[in-house]
């Protein structure tokens, strides 16, 4: 009994404690707790390590101050800060009593910034391109940023290769000079460009329309070969361009991929198409909503034709003509919009330009951007709006397109923000600049002048003023010339070409007829628009012409053209008055209807020359001249090429035509002929002479193609011709030393004939080409020449 006694008291001892022991345990645990909170108040902050930067402006970083509660969350959210400035490379916070002790290892600063291994781009480049600089904060992750923009340079220059190291060599004082070792790798170049979906046009003919070329031989003197992402995209835009021009309004470049081979020595760059069905245009009309704008009287702008082949510049074009119309009727806020209704069976595509009033927004402000050389006034005067002016999306996408044109910019931008009103627009218009400034030079054979050469420096951007300047000199065994040309493309900001030209030219026509010529004097040109594709040139020249060097065995027509005082044969000529000027004025209109300038397959070329002498100097003569060219595709790589040419030079006043004033026509209008080979000789004298003629024709067929199995990156073509033509009429003067007879003056208007072949390089030194004639028809006097090398005269 006593020990069960003892046994429940124990047990009784045990519930006790069990129920006291948690009151027991909080009241511990409130004691802990409050003594805790009175020792984590922090009472002060000591910043240690610091030299350049301020101590309270470490503090301003801080999530806590002076008498706030110890929060070690909050302590890891201000180191964090501190790291975020870039400021310091190191932080660590102790809490020491009622202290928080915050040591900090400050970056260096920056004394200097270098590139070495750079050859291929200029050190400017690249300091314009990273963002650490003297005296600035080094952190290794601006380094690195840096390092990738460095690579981002030279991928664009097409070295994916490169490499670059940042090193860092420490000075006193806390400061470093920053070194970016650079390892610049080899060019990688674009193999193979390749076309998929193209079946109106061929791989060959695409690759001329983009700016980017394979790799070839003459990589070196160009660098479009080199891969270029941006250059890439371009392309595709012009390929999607070109398709829009020529009929395709559904084409598309679904995908542009470059890879680079296995070897990883090139890129092979691939452009998938889906090209759609070729459409032309159908019914055009134009529906006008504005009072007193009747849209019949409106068709006269239309630039767009019933029949003709889709071409969306065209629709553009027109667009643009339409809305500057009728804002000249007053109407500023007018819009045209065309409305295109295509008809899938008859493939053809109706046009509805639809006029009605656009939103009222005014262009509050015109900034321009980006250009650090060219001067504002030439990118704002491609626009045709001004501050105040009413808003016309139409104008302002036609002025960025007009930017793009003139070959002063690699990228041309038009950003539009609200201005400070609802009805207020700000136009930003973001340029980059390229090099517009050219020396070129080169070398080669001709079999009519032998070894020729020349060296030209051109600049498209003279001072920023958007003026095209260029000096250049030529030369051969037969021939010297010098020219300075300087235009301004909008003369007095309107749509006016201006511009003078000085020339020298000296020719050696002693093999062909016995005497030397110099030439020299200057013109001032004025060209303008007269309509769409329709342009006009006038010109007043003034020029002095001499005969030199006349032969003692040359014709008695050449030693009365410069005055001798005998006319016998082979006596000394003696000129006593061998040089004359010439004051002329004249005009050109060209009409131009290529598909592409460079390397046409389609359309027309027609132009017409009218010169008049006689405004003052010696001459006095009249004299047209006129020239069309016709292209049309047979297939995808063979071109039929028309041309047709002839001129006429007469005197008037009295006067007859001087010989220098004749017309001497040889290989470069009929091949098979040599120089000066055909037309009015003087058959009496030595060598019989060449004269020269009055009047002139001439006519091509020519088929051009490809030649089987040779690389299209050659550059190399070939061509089957048939030529024919004729020179004849000479001068008064040669008639009255010569007479009429026949067997004295040869000069006949019979047709001179020739077929033959040609080979065509496009050089990276230029156009060259090899003629093989058999001449057909021709007179017993003419001088032929089978084989003709020389500079190439695209027509």
């Amino acid at each position: 009994m006593q020990k069960f006694k003892i046994i429940l008291a124990g047990l009784r001892l045990v519930l006790a404690l069990l129920v006291l022991s948690p009151v027991v345990a909080m009241g511990d645990a409130a004691w802990i707790s409050g003594a805790a909170s009175a020792q984590s108040v922090i009472k002060n902050i000591e910043v240690v390590g610091n030299r350049r930067v301020e101590p309270e402006t470490v503090r301003s970083y801080l999530q806590f101050s002076a008498g706030d509660a110890y929060n070690a969350s909050k302590i890891d959210a201000s180191i964090k800060a501190l790291f975020g400035t870039g400021l310091f490379a190191d932080v660590s916070m102790d809490y020491k009593g009622s202290t928080v002790v915050i040591t900090v290892k400050e970056n260096p600063v920056i004394n200097q910034v270098a590139f070495e291994g750079n050859s291929e781009v200029d050190t400017a480049t690249l300091t314009g391109e990273v963002q650490l600089k003297p005296r600035s904060v080094f952190t290794r992750a601006k380094a690195q940023g840096d390092v990738q923009r460095i690579l981002d340079v030279y991928r664009r220059q097409g070295r994916f290769a490169a490499s670059v190291e940042p090193k860092i060599i420490q000075l006193e004082q806390d400061r470093v000079n920053l070194v970016f070792e650079i390892d610049e790798g080899n060019a990688t170049k674009v193999k193979g460009i390749n076309f998929v979906g193209n079946h109106a046009f061929s791989d060959s003919q695409l690759r001329d329309i983009i700016s980017t070329t394979q790799v070839g031989w003459f990589d070196f003197l160009k660098g479009t070969s080199v891969y270029d992402p941006d250059r890439m995209n371009l392309d595709r835009e012009l390929v999607r361009q070109y398709y829009l021009k020529n009929g395709y309004p559904d084409a598309t470049v679904t995908a542009a991929n470059a890879e680079i081979d296995p070897d990883g020595s090139g890129f092979l760059i691939t452009f998938a198409i889906d090209e759609g069905q070729p459409y032309t245009f159908g019914a055009i009309n134009v529906e006008s909503s504005l009072p007193d704008i009747d849209g019949s009287s409106l068709t006269g702008d239309l630039l767009t034709q019933a029949g003709a082949v889709y071409d969306a510049s065209q629709i553009d074009k027109t667009s643009e003509r339409l809305t500057l119309n009728i804002a000249d009727k007053g109407y500023a806020f007018a819009r045209v919009r065309p409305r295109p209704i295509p008809d899938a069976a008859s493939r053809t595509i109706a046009i509805t330009y639809v006029v009605d009033e656009g939103p009222r927004v005014y262009i509050e402000r015109i900034n321009v951007i980006g250009n650090s050389r060219t001067k504002d006034f030439v990118i704002r005067r491609e626009f045709r709006l001004a501050e105040g002016d009413a808003f016309n999306s139409l104008m302002v996408d036609r002025a960025k397109k007009r930017l793009q044109s003139l070959g002063l910019f690699k990228n041309v931008d038009v950003k539009r923000r609200p201005g400070s009103a609802p009805d207020r627009v700000v136009l930003d218009v973001v340029v980059e600049e390229q090099s517009t400034g050219e020396l070129s030079f080169g070398a080669g054979y001709s079999t009519s002048e032998g070894v020729i050469g020349d060296v030209s420096i051109t600049e498209r951007n003279l001072f920023g003023n958007g003026q095209f300047v260029r000096l250049k000199l030529a030369g051969s065994f037969e021939r010297m010339q010098a020219d300075f040309s300087f235009t301004e493309p909008r003369f007095l900001d309107r749509n006016l070409s201006a511009g003078f030209d000085l020339f020298y030219k000296q020719l050696d026509y002693t093999q062909q007829s016995g005497f030397q010529q110099k030439k020299m004097g200057g013109q001032v040109r004025l060209g303008f628009p007269i309509a769409e594709n329709l342009w006009m040139q006038t010109a007043y020249s003034i020029s002095r012409d001499e005969i030199f060097d006349v032969q003692n065995n040359a014709s008695l027509a050449i030693k009365e053209a410069c005055g001798a005082a005998d006319l016998t044969p082979n006596s000394p000529p003696n000129c006593r008055d061998s040089g004359y000027w010439t004051s002329l004025v004249g005009t050109t209109i060209s009409y131009d209807k290529r598909n592409n300038g460079a390397n046409p397959t389609r359309g027309y070329y027609i132009e017409v020359a009218n010169d008049f002498a006689g405004l003052g100097g010696d001459a006095q003569y009249w004299r047209v001249n006129a020239e069309g060219r016709f292209y049309y595709p047979i297939t995808e790589k063979i071109t039929f090429v028309g041309r047709a040419i002839g001129g006429v030079v007469q005197g008037w006043g009295g006067e007859d035509v001087r010989l220098l004033d004749a017309y001497f026509k040889g290989g470069e209008t009929i091949r098979g002929f040599d120089r000066s080979g055909y037309g009015p000789r003087d058959l009496s004298s030595q060598n019989k002479d060449a004269l020269g003629g009055q009047k002139y024709w001439g006519a091509t067929a020519e088929v051009r193609f490809p030649i089987p199995y040779v690389p299209d990156d050659l550059g190399i073509s070939a061509a089957v011709f048939a030529d024919a033509g004729s020179l004849w009429d000479a001068t008064g003067g040669a008639k009255k030393a010569l007479g009429t007879d026949p067997n004295i003056l040869g000069d006949s208007d019979s047709v001179r004939s020739s077929v033959g072949g040609s080979l065509m390089w496009n050089s990276p030194v230029g156009p060259l080409r090899m003629d093989f004639a058999k001449v057909l028809t021709k007179q017993a006097y003419d001088e032929t020449q089978f084989f003709r090398f020389g500079a190439q005269t695209k027509f």
